[in-house]
């Protein structure tokens, strides 16, 4: 049987109906990606903040889902499995892709992920090997060690860089030598959207395009993703204004994409619109996220 629970109906309607925001959040990181949280802790900071609808996604992993929706019983909090893939245009641009209510025992899916883990591993040996060159060496091991059991990535080796006195925070890391066309810059493996779009329905998920406004002109990325199979994008985002909120739900009525949103929460946070359930994301998302899983399913 697929791993899944979708949303039950009683589980919405005993949340009162005068809540139409303020008890969802469908972007979380943890610890198994690049988040600083582990996901039971995650989802208790989302009961301390009074959240009931909590989607996990972390970057290229379904790993921490299991804990998360451990907790998520004990707690009382539903937990939506999901993932953030990367992935590019052939123009260079890079475009983020969420999966709900996926699988995650699928076979297939649990295949490409891990492809996606080497991937990374190797493109960090890589940049490490390039800071190296430049006369700031990092211990690989430590790099491993910060990112624990979640997938390598650059804010683990951005972290080594701080311990090790090459930079000030995590941002001056990245401004230094992680950033796109810095010394250390590595560019990810290409992988397509139409094939990660594939993969999340082919897993039973439903795929969903990641803060618009990143990818470089949205009506065009949307031009060459929903005929691929796209079934929306995220509206309500954490660091959007109330206009380009306005615009991006106009977009997705427009084109009869599912509407959703979330903070994009990492972990403790100065900037207040990244905290965990600081986007104003409504129930209503939960349920067409729900009805479109049943359909692809």
């Amino acid at each position: 049987m697929p791993s899944f629970r979708l949303l039950a109906d009683d589980s919405l309607s005993t949340v009162d109906s005068r809540l139409t925001t303020g008890v969802v959040d469908l972007h979380t990181h943890s610890t198994y990606s690049d988040g600083l949280l582990s996901p039971a802790h995650l989802v208790e900071e989302a009961v301390a903040r009074g959240l009931r609808f909590l989607a996990l996604t972390d970057h290229d992993t379904v790993a921490g889902i299991p804990e998360a929706r451990a907790a998520g019983e004990r707690l009382g909090v539903e937990i939506i499995p999901g993932v953030e893939l990367s992935t590019s245009l052939g123009s260079g641009g890079e475009i983020h892709l969420l999966g709900y209510f996926i699988d995650i025992d699928d076979a297939t899916l649990l295949a490409t992920l891990a492809g996606y883990a080497s991937a990374r591993a190797e493109r960090m040996e890589r940049m490490i090997e390039r800071l190296r060159r430049i006369g700031s060496p990092v211990d690989p091991a430590r790099v491993t060690a910060i990112a624990g059991h979640g997938t390598v990535g650059r804010p683990h080796l951005g972290r080594a860089l701080v311990e090790a006195g090459y930079a000030r925070d995590l941002w001056d890391a990245f401004d230094r030598y992680l950033g796109g066309g810095k010394p250390a810059y590595v560019p990810r493996p290409r992988v397509d959207p139409g094939d990660a779009i594939a993969l999340v329905r082919a897993a039973g998920g439903v795929p969903i395009l990641a803060h618009p406004f990143g990818t470089g002109g949205v009506e065009s990325v949307l031009d060459r993703l929903v005929p691929a199979g796209l079934l929306g994008m995220e509206v309500d985002y954490g660091e959007y204004t109330p206009q380009d909120r306005e615009t991006l739900r106009q977009i997705a009525s427009r084109r009869g994409l599912i509407a959703t949103g979330g903070s994009d929460y990492h972990g403790p946070d100065a900037r207040a619109a990244r905290e965990l359930g600081s986007a104003p994301v409504p129930l209503t998302a939960v349920t067409a996220l729900r009805e479109a899983a049943t359909v692809t399913r």
